[in-house]
């Protein structure tokens, strides 16, 4: 063996995978954590400072309580520079090593993350218990030692991932602000946009995939000036990306991601390939080296950089304290599009699955397991108990996925209310209109701060679906902002609109002197 070759353990690779994964899954970086905090102390609208102020303290929770920011656990993706003088000590592929890794961190009964992988895209869709496999990508590279970037990719922000060959003359600028104002709030801002551009239609993706792993600086950039058009590109894109005033939850507000990174690869000539990816306010993402001297080291952040926001802080004023068990439709046309509300008494859970297995069944003529009649139902898939609590992390899932069936549950079923994450389509809110059924949304991004507002769980059906499973939950003053009233005003389509009017207001009196 010369010299440059280097050993390095294939147990090394797997350990370092597993404590990777459980670390961001508690951990936010720090470089988000400070851009996060100046974004809240800078927040003009109320809606939107509340949302960053949940998830500040969310995540400061979570760092000291070692649970998961969210409960979407994530899709594992890795990148692995792999030096040609490393010599890996395994029977084991590569990839079976990182595998074996993530399992371990998912099956971690301290701290056990939620496995959300399913086998089979197309048909059966059962899930792979333990979050195998990883999206495993490997570059060979000079030198002798082997560095991993692992995220954790959650699915609200993946299924935002956008694509598009451009013309060479046309503006790549113009074709992401034009998506982005398409996006809607299931990618859960405030967080970052990466754009790739260039190589071929899976280059670009990958390019965008890999760059928003790096370090936050749009600060930064912004106080020395770019000095190429990619970074040209960087400032333009947030500055007009924030001018959307889609802001956080998009509730409306000033700050709606706080970096856009720009990567970029020749092309053809005849091209000009463009992806587009969000990363969520969860942002999990960790680079380590291994060097042969055994697994990585993971040094705790500091966590002095936390901003101290407590829940005096996130109290907003003319809130409503509402009662699940004694609520009437009565009560619940008179909750206003933008008012904070506090839950206590009884709700269901039930996601994708659920709803697709409700309906099926309603189809059938058969009966519902559960009597949703007077109910309200919570979009959620938490994460497992541990220790003394009642549930793990429990944060709202994108509620548009449930749009398609919610003619069909509100028609047959007397459902009085939905909660969940981000707006709805016009058909729910449609629906929503005929039957008389607010929708509301919890913080994405906060979701063990919700957890401690669940006082007790009990499993009620559809025990098979895992994590999508209903369960009923027994909740104390659990905040959530009303968003389609039954009136079918929308939080998300009034909040913006306000907001951009007063930025635009603020730019031009900024410009005449005013």
């Amino acid at each position: 063996m010369s010299r440059s070759t280097r050993t390095i353990a294939g147990e090394d690779i797997t350990k370092s995978v597993a404590d990777a994964l459980q670390y961001v899954s508690y951990y936010h970086p720090p470089d988000y954590i400070r851009s996060l905090s100046q974004a809240y102390a800078r927040e003009q609208s109320p809606a939107a400072r509340n949302a960053v102020g949940q998830i500040l303290l969310n995540s400061r929770m979570a760092a000291f309580g070692r649970r998961p920011i969210c409960q979407d656990t994530g899709l594992v993706v890795v990148f692995a520079k792999v030096g040609m003088g490393v010599r890996i000590t395994s029977k084991a592929s590569f990839a079976d090593l990182v595998n074996e890794g993530v399992r371990q961190a998912y099956l971690d009964p301290d701290n056990p993350l939620r496995p959300s992988i399913v086998s089979d895209p197309l048909a059966g869709r059962l899930n792979t218990r333990d979050n195998t496999p990883a999206v495993i990508h490997v570059d060979l590279v000079r030198g002798n030692q082997i560095e991993i970037t692992i995220a954790a990719k959650g699915g609200g922000s993946e299924n935002k991932a956008r694509f598009i060959t451009l013309n060479p003359s046309a503006s790549v600028s113009d074709w992401v602000v034009d998506t982005v104002s398409t996006l809607g709030s299931g990618w859960c801002p405030p967080g970052l946009i990466s754009v790739g551009i260039g190589g071929s239609a899976e280059k670009a993706m990958l390019l965008a995939k890999e760059a928003m792993n790096e370090p936050i600086d749009m600060s930064e950039l912004i106080a020395r000036g770019p000095s190429s058009p990619a970074e040209n590109l960087r400032i333009e894109l947030y500055e007009r990306i924030n001018a959307l005033a889609i802001g956080a939850q998009g509730l409306g507000g000033l700050t709606t991601v706080v970096d856009v990174k720009v990567a970029t690869y020749p092309t053809h000539a005849a091209s000009k390939p463009v992806a587009l990816i969000p990363q969520c306010a969860a942002n999990r993402h960790l680079t380590f080296t291994l060097d042969g001297s055994g697994p990585a080291n993971l040094q705790a952040p500091d966590l002095s950089e936390w901003p101290q926001i407590g829940a005096a802080d996130l109290q907003v004023s003319g809130v409503r304290h509402v009662n699940l068990n004694t609520l009437t439709r009565e009560e619940m046309a008179s909750w206003r599009c933008g008012e904070t509300l506090l839950l206590s008494g009884k709700m269901l859970t039930g996601r994708d699955a659920v709803h697709k297995r409700m309906v099926d069944l309603i189809e059938a003529g058969k009966p519902l397991p559960v009597d949703l009649r007077g109910r309200v139902i919570y979009y959620v898939g938490p994460v497992r108990a541990v220790g003394n609590e009642v549930v793990g992390p429990a944060g709202p899932t994108t509620s548009s996925r449930m749009d398609g069936f919610t003619e069909k549950i509100l028609a047959e079923t007397g459902l009085f209310a939905m909660v969940g994450k981000a707006e709805r389509g016009p058909t729910a809110i449609e629906s929503i209109v005929r039957h008389k059924a607010p929708y509301l949304i919890a913080v994405g991004g906060a979701a063990y701060l919700i957890s401690k507002a669940i006082r007790a769980a009990r499993l009620v059906a559809f025990e098979d679906l895992g994590m999508e499973a209903i369960y009923e939950f027994d909740v104390e003053d659990m905040p959530v902002i009303m968003a389609v009233d039954v009136e079918g005003n929308s939080i998300h389509n009034s909040g913006p609109i306000e907001w951009r009017k007063r930025m635009a207001a603020e730019t031009i009196a900024r410009s005449i002197g005013i």
